[in-house]
């Protein structure tokens, strides 16, 4: 039963990170939306043309949509896991100008926790390529 087991182990992950992605998803559009708007650099906003408010909401959205998709689509899920994992690289340039700039933003007031946060994108890929993998 060892294989069970495993799909068991990854269908939780991929519950865990679904909720993961539906509260950040909800906390960018709620209580931490203003915060977050530091974490946003100035050359996305020249580069996408629009504010840093925008940025916030749409990743909010896409984080919405992308943990209920992880729970509404499991046939689809390789190609979901895929998106999230890609999503994360996308942000990580925010998480970079972040601590670059020393600003706090919801859970990260200080240096030390900013500097972390950089090393929780690799396994936040690594956990959403392999929770979403078909074996």
């Amino acid at each position: 039963m060892p294989r069970r087991r495993g799909l068991t182990v990854r269908f939780l992950a991929r519950g865990v990170l679904a909720a993961l992605l539906v509260a950040a998803g909800v906390s960018h559009l709620t209580w931490g939306r203003r915060g977050y708007r530091i974490v946003v650099p100035d050359w996305a906003t020249r580069l996408l043309r629009t504010d840093k408010d925008a940025i916030v909401v749409a990743s909010g959205a896409v984080e919405l949509l992308l943990g209920a998709a992880l729970i509404a689509f499991p046939r689809e899920r390789g190609r979901i896991g895929a998106a999230v994992a890609a999503f994360f690289v996308a942000v990580f340039p925010g998480n970079v100008h972040q601590w670059r700039t020393g600003r706090p933003a919801p859970g990260l007031a200080t240096d030390r926790a900013r500097f972390v946060r950089l090393f929780l994108q690799v396994p936040l890929i690594a956990w959403a390529w392999w929770a979403t993998r078909a074996r």
